[in-house]
C-alpha cells in the first residue's frame, strides 16, 4: 500500500480519487491499521463483506476498480501493483488527462 499512498498524494490535486475498502473486519481494527500503516486515502469499512463480495465480487484484496468521471467502470484488476512506477504514473496521468 505504500505505492498507493505515494500515487494518491502525487495525483490527488489532479483529480485522482482513491477509496480504500476494508471488509470483514471491525471498525476499531481498521482504524488501528490505518493509523499504524499511515494510509492517506479515505478508508471505507464493509464489516460484513456484503457489499464488497455480493455486489462487487471482491473476495480477496487487493482488487482495484477504475471509474471515470461519469461514474462508468473502465477497468478492474486483482493483485498488488507498484502504483508509483513510471509505467503506472504514465497510466494514471493519461486517465486523468482524458476528457470525458
Amino acid at each position: 500500500m505504500p505505492s498507493v499512498n505515494r500515487a494518491y498524494s502525487e495525483f490527488k490535486d489532479k483529480g485522482l480519487e482513491v477509496l480504500l475498502v476494508d471488509f470483514r473486519e471491525d471498525a476499531a481494527t481498521v482504524k488501528r491499521t490505518v493509523r499504524e500503516r499511515g494510509y492517506v486515502a479515505p478508508v471505507l469499512v464493509d464489516q460484513a463483506g456484503d457489499v464488497t463480495g455480493r455486489v462487487y465480487g471482491v473476495w480477496g484484496p487487493p482488487t482495484f476498480f477504475f471509474v471515470d468521471r461519469r461514474g462508468q467502470l473502465v477497468g478492474r484488476g486483482i493483485g498488488a501493483r507498484g502504483w508509483d512506477s513510471p509505467a503506472a504514473k504514465a497510466f494514471l496521468r493519461a486517465r486523468l488527462e482524458q476528457k470525458d
